[in-house]
């Protein structure tokens, strides 16, 4: 578990599913989540539209500090 491993890194409570690793830069490190994955969790709960919503108000547009979590809009090649 992230937590376990990196204490110090933020993480967002109810998404753990959607975590796909840790980034770095320089000396700082971050939770990495998969935009998608998140956006699904979401949806157990709402439309999609109120999805996007929520992910972008309240969880992009949150920042926590030098660790706060970044998110990765997965692309297929």
């Amino acid at each position: 578990m992230i937590s376990e491993e990196h204490p110090d890194l933020l993480t967002l409570d109810g998404f753990d599913e959607a975590i796909i690793g840790v980034v770095e830069r320089n000396d700082l490190l971050a939770v990495c989540y998969d935009k998608s994955k998140i956006l699904r969790i979401l949806m157990r709960d709402m439309s999609e539209i109120q999805a996007i919503e929520y992910y972008e108000f309240n969880i992009l547009g949150a920042y926590m500090g030098e660790h706060t979590p970044v998110y990765l809009d997965v692309m297929e090649l």
